[in-house]
């Protein structure tokens, strides 16, 4: 698990040796059970053609990137959406599907996923194909996290890659012994892998805090495989889409503008279709 400032923690519990037992005393009906669950609990990911025989045709069988941008969550991905998708011509060139007990409508994705539906969907401009945009909003279960982490990256070549990370989180999970409301939420905070070495846009995240999920499996695999990455990690107290949590990344313009071409003033028309999605489901105990 990645703490503050990146480094990975290698944990072990008694739990491994007992789940060893477990599976040595496992009757023929307990494996097929359990290799079926493994199944429904696999992680696939899906390239479009044009993909799939470019990674065919290159020497190392991967895709050729420099620069890949991961958006977990629906205010993070409603932020690329807003700032960078709606400027280029950006396409839908792969995806990824998972089943879980949180994401049962995850799945493969042969275009634009429809508004609010959870899905993990990969974007490529034309005239730009060495940056990968990744829009997250399923959820990805802690067994998946490091399927997801291994395929999606053995896909990607290594040498050369930079990855930034933007990813939702509860202030309820932000440890500080003061409110963090007395600072203003949302906020946001920076982790980054020992490669990492240009500059963080926002402070970073202070002890004891660590990160979780999808972005902590994706900083963790980046600092052992020695690929420079950041997390900015946006804190608030709205789940649900919102502009003004949306408006919190605006600092990473700077390091997007660099690699992409930007909508800096995306129209309220715009923002107002990624926050309505969720409109009744916000109000709910209104």
């Amino acid at each position: 698990m990645a703490t503050f400032f990146g480094e990975v923690l290698s944990v072990y519990s008694r739990a491994v040796e007992e789940d060893e037992d477990e599976v040595e005393d496992e009757n023929e009906e307990d494996q097929q059970i359990r290799r079926e669950m493994e199944l429904k609990r696999a992680v696939h990911v899906e390239w479009c053609s044009e993909v799939t025989q470019s990674m065919m045709n290159s020497s190392e069988k991967t895709l050729q990137c420099s620069d890949f941008v991961i958006a977990v969550g629906c205010n993070a991905a409603g932020f690329l959406s807003a700032y960078v998708l709606n400027s280029g011509d950006w396409t839908v060139v792969g995806s990824v599907s998972l089943w879980n007990e949180r994401s049962r409508g995850s799945s493969r994705q042969s275009g634009v996923p429809p508004q609010g539906e959870p899905s993990c969907v990969f974007y490529r401009q034309r005239d730009c194909p060495s940056v990968i945009i990744c829009l997250c909003t399923c959820h990805v279960a802690e067994d998946q996290l490091f399927q997801w982490t291994e395929k999606v990256f053995g896909y990607i070549q290594r040498r050369g890659l930079n990855v930034m990370v933007l990813a939702d989180c509860s202030v309820a999970e932000y440890k500080t012994p003061d409110s963090p409301f007395s600072s203003g939420v949302p906020f946001l905070r920076a982790l980054k892998s020992s490669l990492y070495g240009s500059q963080i846009i926002c402070p970073l995240l202070e002890q004891p805090n660590i990160v979780t999920g999808l972005q902590a499996a994706v900083l963790s695999h980046c600092q052992v495989h020695r690929i420079p990455a950041v997390l900015y990690q946006s804190y608030s107290d709205v789940i649900s889409p919102d502009s003004v949590t949306m408006e919190t990344y605006k600092p990473a313009l700077t390091c997007l503008s660099k690699l992409v071409k930007l909508n800096t003033c995306p129209s309220t028309e715009i923002l107002k279709k990624l926050v309505q999605v969720n409109e009744v489901q916000s109000n709910l105990y209104t």
